[in-house]
């Protein structure tokens, strides 16, 4: 593959062979959707945001105490682009990587990484446990509870909208839409 961009279905096949828990593999559809729909956004290029997005997790099933660290290692072995792999690292930046996002790509997914487990997790206590009528409102009156969804830094993604310079809302508005589309795959459909 040196010198040429991954496909996404060698993506795929890359994530499938390292990932086997489907709520990790969940997670690597809905970052990838919400990358596509940023790029989208920013007319930037959808298949390059999604392919990062999708691997982005590459090495966290296998490896958990060397997150990003092996990623580099793999992705650096399977000849992938270099502006590649510093997108997927630069994602741990300061929780296991010292690779600062610097690439407006690179800033959306330091955000939104973090951000879709407590959209994801707000969908699910809604009554359609849905992601189709999930609201900015409702995912704000549960990022104050600390005690719901305990595990999202809600630093990081406070800290990625500032990077952004995006107001935290819009960035809650377009990722829930980015989710949206793929909220079968997901399994956020709920019962609408």
């Amino acid at each position: 593959m040196q010198g040429t961009r991954p496909t996404r279905e060698e993506a795929y096949r890359l994530l499938t062979e390292y990932n086997k828990s489907e709520s990790l593999i969940k997670h690597a559809l809905t970052v990838e959707a919400v990358m596509r729909h940023f790029a989208e956004l920013f007319q930037e290029d959808p298949e390059k945001w999604g392919i990062i997005g999708l691997i982005h997790d590459l090495d966290y099933e296998r490896y958990p105490d060397e997150h990003c660290t092996k990623t580099r290692e793999i992705l650096t072995e399977r000849g992938w682009p270099k502006d590649y792999i510093h997108a997927v690292v630069s994602h741990g930046w300061k929780l296991c990587s010292d690779v600062e996002p610097v690439e407006r790509m690179e800033k959306v997914l330091y955000t939104i990484d973090e951000l879709t487990g407590l959209i994801a997790a707000t969908a699910l206590m809604r009554p359609s446990k849905s992601i189709m009528d999930t609201e900015v409102k409702s995912v704000k009156k549960k990022w104050k509870q600390k005690g719901f969804a305990a595990g999202v830094n809600r630093e990081v993604i406070a800290e990625g909208a500032e990077l952004l310079g995006m107001e935290l809302d819009e960035i809650i508005a377009e990722t829930i839409k980015g989710m949206q589309k793929v909220a079968a795959e997901i399994g956020l459909l709920g019962n609408l």
